[in-house]
């Protein structure tokens, strides 16, 4: 079984014929009382008429591709008007601009779609500045109330009709393919497909059909809904690149590629689509909304917008879907355990080489940094860990090994610097060994979670120098420093001597650290002392303590800083400082 998770579009739907009557109350209910209308006059007007004294301003420029000037002139018509709210009429023009002005303003908005888009159903936002389409998903652009008027499509050419449709389909057939694809959606995505396929050439030939139109837009409906659902792909990466590179048409963009797309990626009805596009008075190949070869000679996808330039019938690969089958299949004989393990593994590495349309290249390149990460791993320098804990994993495991236990103080990720078997050292001891730094006087107890003490329970404790460097990185260094092994009193005491630490860099002279150079993190580690106390009978602690006030606390560059260990190293009156803390650990069958 997969598991999976799935949210509720909490979009408010009015869905019917005549539902623009309904309009004002609409606003009305959402506490509306000075709106922006944003669409052109051909709807927008009628809008007004409904609104009545509702209307504050109107706002009629919107544009393809939402480009963030004219969001900016919209958003000094809302400040000059003290609007509360927004209403847009139209198609994706109207609906995305609608959406830039709540991303920056957090009004209320209330869509009526006059196409049949979806986009009004989703939290995604695309921009266009510069030529560059840039998408974003935030649920402060997902609209409030949504009126799904069927009489207002009565009107839409035939065209506009087609191109919409098969861009509405487009995002079911996306949701289809999605790594976070779920049941739920799956049903979704197959409602929108049947109702939209079966509804659009009944458009074609008699654009009054009133069934017709109402189940092209219930197919829009559906489609928009599964696809805020589930993480946009190749599909809409390409028409974003297309349309804020070129200034493409959305809808016809989105109509021409989605067979090429669903060929691609290995969809067995390409070839229909592919025929139902073909039927409908729509351009069909990119060549006819003005490109050429040249255009996207340099496109990662050349190979498969070159089709689409021609508008050749798509040639199929072999499924990817029965592919991916095939190798889940294979685990069938394993245990239950390591099959769930392996089986979601490899249905997540073939749906982020599917989604991110990975190319051979950047795979080899990805085999190469694990092999050098291979090649670098010692048994003082362990860089799988480094990457796993600056990519958070780490800390995700750690949470889900340990949140079960609440009462419990918090623990941490283990590090890559833990050598097995510290030494074995005397309470009192000075673990720094007369290396420089601040004194640190160290009082620890170690406690159940019903307060009492925990005797016998055996304390590693490790940390760096005041430089930033931990013993086994040190080869002048002679034995363990640093570093060590104690064991609690009857009273469930520890008391040592150290010297503060410091923040520190991981290491960055590895794979590890070019790629946090490539993406422009630093490396450092907050300030902190490792513990692992273990004892038969007791859930290991593995943990950390942060020196508060300390640096990249805010910005720990493995994500391991947790608000309940962080904790004041206080001034002694004498010099140096002095750690006081209870760790608190569960009972096994806690």
């Amino acid at each position: 079984m997969t598991s999976f998770t799935y949210a509720a579009n909490p979009v408010r739907v009015v869905f019917g014929r005549g539902t623009l009557g309904t309009l004002g109350d609409e606003a009305r209910r959402l506490g509306l009382s000075r709106v922006l209308l944003v669409g052109s006059p051909r709807y927008a007007d009628t809008a007004a008429d409904v609104l009545g004294p509702l209307l504050a301003a109107r706002f009629e420029d919107a544009a393809m591709h939402t480009p963030v000037d004219v969001t900016e002139r919209a958003l000094k018509v809302v400040a000059e008007h003290d609007v509360d709210g927004v209403v847009a009429i139209g198609g994706g023009s109207a609906t995305g601009l609608a959406k830039a002005i709540a991303l920056h303003t957090d009004l209320p908005q209330l869509i009526v779609p006059t196409t049949y888009a979806g986009s009004e159903l989703t939290e995604v936002l695309g921009q266009t500045a510069d030529g560059r389409k840039t998408t974003q998903k935030t649920p402060k652009v997902r609209p409030e109330t949504v009126i799904y008027d069927v009489d207002l499509t009565l009107g839409l050419p035939v065209p506009f009709s087609a191109a919409s449709g098969l861009n509405a389909l487009a995002h079911a057939v996306e949701a289809r393919y999605a790594p976070d694809a779920n049941p739920m959606t799956d049903l979704l995505a197959a409602e929108a497909t049947k109702l939209l396929t079966s509804a659009l050439p009944r458009i074609a030939e008699n654009p009054s059909d009133v069934d017709a139109r109402t189940d092209a837009l219930r197919g829009a409906w559906l489609a928009g809904t599964c696809l805020d659902a589930v993480s946009m792909g190749l599909h809409h990466k390409l028409c974003h690149l297309l349309g804020g590179k070129f200034g493409l048409p959305h809808a016809e963009t989105h109509a021409v590629l989605l067979p090429y797309v669903m060929a691609h990626q290995g969809l067995d009805d390409a070839g229909e689509i592919f025929d139902l596009a073909a039927s409908l008075p729509i351009p069909h190949s990119l060549a006819e909304l003005g490109l050429t070869e040249a255009d996207i000679a340099d496109e990662p996808e050349a190979a498969l917008l070159r089709q689409a330039i021609d508008g050749t019938r798509p040639a199929a690969p072999p499924s990817l879907k029965a592919l991916t089958n095939q190798v889940v299949d294979s685990f069938a004989g394993a245990p239950d355990r390591i099959r769930e393990l392996l089986s979601d593994l490899v249905q997540t590495l073939h749906g982020y080489a599917i989604r991110t349309d990975l190319t051979q290249d950047e795979w080899e390149y990805a085999i190469g940094f694990l092999t050098r990460a291979g090649h670098i791993t010692t048994d003082t320098r362990q860089e799988f860990i480094l990457l796993s804990d600056t990519l958070g994993v780490s800390s995700v495991v750690d949470v889900l090994t340990n949140s079960r236990t609440p009462d419990t103080t918090p623990s941490a990720v283990l590090g890559p610097f833990y050598v097995e078997g510290p030494p074995e050292t005397p309470q009192g001891a000075d673990i720094a060994a007369g290396l420089p730094g601040t004194p640190l006087w160290t009082d620890i107890r170690v406690t159940d979670t019903e307060d009492r003490p925990v005797p016998e329970a055996v304390v590693d404790v490790w940390q760096s120098n005041e430089d930033g460097f931990y013993d086994v990185q040190l080869p002048e260094v002679d034995g363990p420093v640093l570093r060590a092994r104690f064991r609690t009193d009857a009273e469930g005491r520890l008391r040592f001597r150290t010297i503060v630490p410091s923040a520190y860099p991981i290491p960055s002279d590895g794979p590890v650290g070019q790629m946090l150079d490539a993406v422009g993190r630093h490396p450092y580690r907050a300030p902190h002392v490792h513990f692992m106390i273990a004892k038969p009978g007791y859930r290991t602690l593995i943990t950390q303590l942060f020196v508060a006030g300390g640096e990249y606390l805010d910005s720990d560059t493995v994500f391991g800083v947790k608000d309940g260990l962080i904790v004041d190293f206080t001034e002694r009156p004498g010099g140096g400082r002095r750690l006081d803390f209870t760790f608190r650990i569960s009972g096994s069958s806690e």
